[in-house]
């Protein structure tokens, strides 16, 4: 059987996101946790935040790696992510925003089949 993977995203999403990569190149994402846009994805090019030990690599979206600090973590892991794109503009740091649209996140409980095969996550080295 496959894994279960933590996070998933949307084709909108994904289109969006082609589109940043064409502009500023590799990209990657961290689940926001509090200030700025409250808990939205966070869309930067790779390198531009810095992940440390207390955040987690839940997995990777459209070739992106995907991050979210160890204490929101707690309460979405057993929720499997989608990230999805709407129009609005949010008011963070996030690349998507000049484009006049926003990654979300929708989530749902996984199940008990599915805790058994949760793709692990792991700290940045």
């Amino acid at each position: 059987m496959e894994p279960v993977q933590r996070v998933l995203v949307t084709d909108a999403a994904k289109q969006v996101i082609d589109r940043l990569r064409k502009e500023h190149g590799e990209l990657m994402f961290h689940q926001s946790g509090g200030c700025c846009d409250g808990s939205s994805p966070m869309c930067f090019q790779k390198g531009q935040f810095r992940v440390g030990g207390s955040d987690v690599w839940l997995g990777e979206i459209h070739g992106c790696p995907f991050y979210m600090s160890r204490s929101q973590f707690e309460y979405w892991q057993h929720t499997q992510l989608t990230i999805d794109v709407t129009e609005g503009r949010g008011a963070s740091f996030s690349l998507e925003i000049p484009l006049g649209v926003r990654f979300l996140i929708r989530s749902r409980p996984f199940t008990a089949e599915e805790r058994e095969r949760l793709t692990p996550v792991s700290t940045p080295s």
